[in-house]
């Protein structure tokens, strides 16, 4: 019988780039009895004052794959520490790894669930919420059952496109803005980085980013330059 696993992976070094190293495989003590898995697109709309139902939406893109499960962990039989320890071992994917923090670039590991040979729920993505349930204790404090519930947010990884300065018409975008939108927002859904939303900015000449018109268009690259090359790293400070 196939078990299941999670894997902890070093961040990727840039946007569009791959994980890194597996930094732990953690093998599940039971397999998930249930999977929850969702995928969604965005569409936006435009008021028409002549149509006769609605307008006709506008696909804008396709949202990221979220898997949900649960981890069952149980010491009854062995009455040690393996339930916090495995516990312990899944929180590390909640925050920055060692080598993000030296490279100045805090990421907390990329993670991929794993189980035989099932593909649409093994996808590499961030551990985007992580709560846990005890249920059982030992005679000193030690928890003995426990139940993990798990969520992981997709993380796409697309190859490195044009230089959004480039002037190429094809290198960016248009984005109609509607209330709530920010520009990490943007950034986050057309980079997987909120912290781009200077590129955005730049490209529109804007000075304020808390201030968004509802209605207006804001011009969006369709890449960002790489922070490692000379002269392309003013948008990451």
């Amino acid at each position: 019988m196939a078990r299941a696993q999670l894997l902890i992976m070093e961040p990727p070094p840039k946007v569009g780039a791959k994980p890194g190293a597996v930094l732990a495989r953690v093998k599940l003590q039971f397999n998930p009895n249930r999977l929850s898995m969702t995928k969604s697109t965005e569409w936006r709309r435009k008021p028409a004052r002549m149509a006769a139902e609605s307008a006709t939406p506008e696909f804008v893109g396709s949202g990221p794959r979220s898997l949900s499960l649960e981890v069952f962990l149980d010491a009854t039989a062995t009455h040690d520490k393996s339930v916090e320890q495995k516990i312990e071992q899944l929180m590390t994917a909640c925050v920055p790894t060692k080598k993000s923090l030296g490279a100045k670039k805090p990421a907390s590991p990329w993670v991929r669930f794993e189980w035989g040979s099932a593909r649409t729920t093994s996808f590499d993505g961030v551990l985007s919420s992580f709560s846990v349930e005890y249920s059982l204790f030992d005679t000193d404090g030690t928890p003995l059952r426990a139940t993990c519930s798990l969520g992981i947010e997709e993380a796409a990884v697309s190859p490195p496109g044009q230089n959004p300065t480039s002037g190429s018409p094809d290198s960016a975008r248009t984005h109609t803005v509607v209330a709530g939108d920010t520009l990490a927002q943007l950034a986050w859904q057309e980079y997987g980085d909120p912290t781009a939303w200077r590129v955005i900015a730049e490209a529109n000449g804007i000075d304020d980013p808390l201030v968004l018109r509802p209605g207006t268009e804001v011009l969006v690259p369709l890449s960002i330059p790489d922070p490692s090359e000379p002269g392309d790293a003013a948008w990451a400070r």
